[in-house]
């Protein structure tokens, strides 16, 4: 099978990795120049909404955006909560309770989610005016500014918001590029930014991570080997939504031989009778970006 089959086998994380040097980066220009603006734009906002993914509810957030935001008022929101594994998100819940951080857990696809984001977010902005002496009463435009990293769901939660498509959402990274005023109404206003990457990620476990939610744009690795990195992930807890959804009993089997499995289940066969992978990688990808092989949880609270 060439070196699709190869590579397959070669998707492994070790310990052996050294974290000082990954190998896997995505910080392109126009993410700099985001996160300049954003610091201009700072003193103009009551509120910035930080939006992370609930898989991984600690690597989705950007050390350099938090220096940058400083001592503002902030708003922490875990969202895709609906692809997240139940159990782990409630103790990320407790976590984040813990560590007296402004925080809500949500699902931007739901609107009563959205709408206690908003209520969240002036309680906040209210608490800060008593705090400065200000009038909590006193009628003045809201500003709050919607800040994170690609494809967390910012444009999903805006949309929602407003009621239309003010701004523009897909599942890919990297769509948004500019920043944007919105109006909601008379008493509020938010800015769209571009999704920012930390300029630099830790280790290339944490990127296959960013790169199975789709912060990272596929082909930055390769839909190969990050659809491998799922499989092997997947195939590791013996997971029976994956078996159900593909027909597959992945017991003995290499990641090269599932794949192979599934592309002949799924018809994804070329003219000459072969596989054709690049079609499953798509397949895996598409699937579990949805939801479709059960909910995931890459990161778990450590107890203190």
């Amino acid at each position: 099978m060439g070196r699709k089959y190869n590579l397959i086998e070669e998707v492994e994380l070790t310990e052996d990795r050294d974290e000082e040097k990954p190998t896997i980066t995505w910080y392109p220009g126009h993410m700099a120049k985001a996160l300049r603006k954003v610091q201009d734009k700072l003193k103009m906002v009551d509120i910035v909404l930080e939006i992370r993914d609930a898989r991984v509810p600690l690597i989705s957030g950007n050390d350099r955006l938090q220096k940058t935001v400083g001592q503002k008022n902030r708003l922490i929101i875990v969202n895709k909560v609906n692809l997240a594994n139940p159990e782990v998100t409630k103790k990320w819940e407790e976590w984040f309770a813990k560590q007296g951080e402004a925080h809500i857990f949500v699902n931007a696809l739901d609107r009563t989610s959205v709408k206690r984001i908003m209520g969240k977010a002036k309680d906040l902005v209210n608490k800060k005016k008593i705090e400065n002496g200000a009038n909590p009463n006193l009628k003045k435009k809201i500003r709050m500014m919607f800040i994170g990293l690609p494809n967390t769901g910012k444009s999903t939660i805006i949309n929602r918001l407003v009621g239309r498509v003010v701004a523009r959402a897909a599942d890919r990274p990297g769509l948004t590029q500019n920043q944007q005023w919105i109006k909601v109404d008379d008493d509020m206003e938010l800015m769209d930014t571009p999704g920012i990457m930390p300029p630099r990620i830790k280790n290339d476990e944490q990127a296959y991570y960013l790169c199975a939610i789709h912060a990272i744009k596929d082909e930055i690795v390769g839909e190969e080997e990050v659809s491998c990195f799922i499989i092997k992930y997947i195939m590791e807890r013996n997971s029976s939504v994956f078996k159900e959804r593909y027909d597959v009993d992945t017991k003995n089997l290499s990641v090269g031989e599932v794949l192979e499995q599934i592309g002949l289940n799924r018809k994804c066969i070329r003219k000459k009778g072969e596989v054709d992978f690049d079609r499953v990688y798509t397949l895996i990808l598409s699937d579990f970006r949805k939801g479709e092989l059960g909910r995931w949880s890459f990161e778990v609270p450590v107890e203190e």
